[in-house]
């Protein structure tokens, strides 16, 4: 397996190479230090993973990972990071990266690499524990475009799962009235028919 590794610090680069070279599977065909090298490399070298850090000069390692995956849909990137910042992992999840790793967790690099070669999804435990209420909190901010605020949203999130208007209002302890008033408003707000069009709409924008 061959794996390209970008990091700023070129200490860090230098240690995970002897790391993942001692693993007799694994060769390190070269290091980077920016998000540049790393769209350059990967062109040159098409590895089996890219290891890649977020926070670096010139060009971060999300928006080289963009670049790359929209050239190259097969990519396979891995990143390794410091930082829990939300937007990161949300834009990590979102451009379609095969996982997000901190770098305390060094003796889980190895295996984590095997996996997304596989094709798996790897994130570390710290990360798990974020992602649903991550994924919840980045809906809601993609409806807030359409100027849907956090109670229609929940109501949006209901009708998709095909609750009428009396289970909705138990759900959410609202009288019926209250949730066909909702109903009414968030369709003329979409522009939208009915209920089935606001379930479509939900699944295609969530």
């Amino acid at each position: 397996m061959k794996v390209l590794i970008v990091d700023d610090d070129k200490l860090v680069c230098a240690s995970l190479k002897i790391i993942l070279e001692a693993d007799k599977d694994i060769e390190v065909p070269a290091l980077g230090y920016n998000g540049k090298m790393a769209i350059e490399l990967y062109d040159n070298l098409r590895p089996d993973v890219l290891l890649m850090d977020i926070r670096m000069d010139t060009m971060t390692g999300l928006d080289a990972a963009e670049t790359i995956l929209k050239k190259h849909k097969d990519a396979k990137i891995l990143f390794l990071t410091t930082f829990q910042d939300d937007e990161y992992i949300i834009k990590a999840l979102n451009i379609g990266s095969k996982g997000y790793l901190l770098k305390q967790n060094f003796e889980s690099i190895v295996p984590c690499l095997k996996a997304v070669q596989m094709g798996q999804t790897v994130f570390g435990d710290e990360i798990i524990t974020k992602i649903p209420s991550l994924i919840t909190d980045n809906n809601k901010l993609r409806f807030s475009n359409f100027h849907i605020n956090e109670k229609e949203f929940d109501i949006i999130v209901q009708v998709a799962n095909g609750l009428n208007n009396k289970e909705i209002a138990e759900k959410l302890y609202l009288s019926e009235g209250t949730v066909r008033n909702y109903i009414s408003v968030i369709l003329e707000k979409l522009n939208l028919r009915d209920r089935t069009q606001l379930a479509v709409f939900y699944y295609k924008n969530k």
